[in-house]
């Protein structure tokens, strides 16, 4: 493996690694920095939580200048949550070198960002129509650009994003070294590399992207409509201490839903497209620190929102497509750790479960709630083709027990084991082998810590 001080980083990126503890590169870590580093443009195809923030912000240490004032490197990602949760990491690593960041994004005052714009700072971090505004008011020139990245790429390119992206594009002049992470690369974003990046390196450290997440448990589990809130409330009364986010497929379903747990006593927040800016932010900073522990969303969340303490995806409506699962999976099982994932099938979402398995090339394994189980563990052929199941991909073990109210899962506790905290030295357990070179934290440290060094 090759490790970070073998990257020709600045030795300040070393040295605030090492404060965030973060000691061995991740595979899009190891294959994308090296080549950033080197100048040419990179394509990175990595799952959700796989260290694609620290890949493209390590490389902006050597490639922005902090004695010009001038936007130098260009971050376009498609929420106002991700571009924050962004700011994060970058702000940490650009202070060694004395460069600043800029969130540039709808939902917060004008006049503010035009004085933050106003001062110089080296690296803009925002989405892609906040962005075009700066330009056409002229407060915001790439002239000086040197780095771009668009991160989760897929979704930046997509019919909603695409012809502003290409507009900013445009207005950039000379050579700019670009980079384009996202855990899928579908055929229009194929389009934009064709010519807008020269001899990319293209690398992926998944072979198959919709397939099974390897650190991500997951179950489906079968209910009648009138059962869901019941076997959703089954399903909380087990959760350990990590936060748990339950996706629904309306900005009304989770209303509904929020007001429903709220109403059996659960701490639970929203998190929906009708909320402005103020009220998004706060949720996530509640929920970030485990206050309330339990997050209701629609699919705003299922991209980009980076906490390591994401214990458990619940799906409580069936996600559209196969791509829409993998991103809602990725929100839990982050940077190797482990998670686990349910989701709620009523019979008249059969259909579109099936697909989604056919899209996969695995069928997951099932419980009932309420009746006797139904057992599925023979991979299934790719939709469309003959080719055999996903490579890699495993048969899932039969269960022989039924899930009814009341009745907890009959699932094997995962061990656990003892440890004391490294920053407050109180006992707890945790479901990972510690290993010796490494500090481990309770949840309230581990929590704090992240919320300035996730990635």
């Amino acid at each position: 493996m090759t490790t970070f001080a073998e990257m020709n980083l600045d030795r300040r990126a070393l040295e605030v690694l090492t404060r965030m503890e973060v000691v061995e590169p991740t595979p899009i870590q190891e294959a994308a920095i090296p080549e950033l580093m080197a100048g040419r443009d990179v394509v990175g195809q990595a799952r959700t939580g796989s260290g694609k923030t620290l890949a493209f912000s390590l490389p902006l240490l050597s490639l922005c200048d902090p004695e010009l004032a001038v936007a130098q490197a260009l971050i376009l990602v498609p929420t106002r949550e991700l571009a924050s949760q962004v700011a994060r990491v970058v702000d940490v690593i650009a202070a060694t070198r004395r460069l600043r960041a800029a969130q540039i994004y709808g939902g917060r005052d004008m006049s503010a960002q035009l004085d933050l714009l106003n001062t110089g700072p080296q690296i803009i971090i925002g989405t892609p129509g906040r962005i075009l505004d700066h330009l056409y008011r002229g407060s915001l020139a790439l002239r000086n650009l040197r780095y771009l990245v668009l991160d989760e790429a897929d979704q930046m390119l997509d019919a909603g994003f695409g012809q502003d992206v290409e507009r900013i594009l445009d207005t950039t002049s000379g050579r700019i070294q670009m980079a384009l992470f996202s855990a899928t690369v579908p055929t229009w974003v194929h389009e934009v590399i064709s010519h807008r990046l020269h001899e990319p390196a293209f690398i992926k450290v998944d072979e198959e992207q919709r397939g099974p997440i390897d650190t991500v448990e997951h179950t489906v589990i079968e209910v009648t409509q009138g059962n869901k809130l019941e076997a959703l409330s089954s399903l909380l009364n087990e959760r350990g201490n990590g936060n748990v986010v339950v996706f629904c497929r309306t900005k009304i379903g989770v209303e509904r839903l929020e007001r429903q747990l709220s109403g059996l006593g659960y701490g639970v927040a929203a998190l929906q497209g009708n909320q402005n800016q103020m009220q998004r932010e706060r949720v996530l900073r509640g929920f970030r620190r485990g206050n309330p522990p339990i997050l209701v969303a629609t699919n705003v969340a299922a991209r980009g929102l980076d906490i390591l303490a994401i214990e458990q995806v619940i799906n409580y409506d069936v996600p559209e497509n196969a791509e829409l699962l993998t991103h809602r999976l990725g929100r839990t099982g982050r940077m190797g750790r482990h998670g686990s994932a349910v989701t709620l099938l009523t019979p008249a979402e059969g259909n579109k479960w099936t697909a989604i398995e056919r899209q996969i090339g695995v069928r997951v394994e099932r419980e009932r709630f309420g009746a006797p189980p139904v057992s599925r563990g023979a991979p299934v052929e790719a939709a469309g083709t003959n080719a055999p199941a996903t490579e890699g991909a495993k048969p899932r073990r039969e269960k022989s027990h039924e899930r009814s109210s009341g009745q907890t899962r009959n699932r094997a506790p995962r061990q656990r084991y003892e440890v004391t905290c490294a920053q407050c030295g109180q006992q707890t357990t945790v479901s990972f082998t510690p290993r010796g070179d490494r500090p481990v934290y309770c949840n309230t440290c581990f929590r704090e810590r992240k919320d300035t060094t996730a990635a």
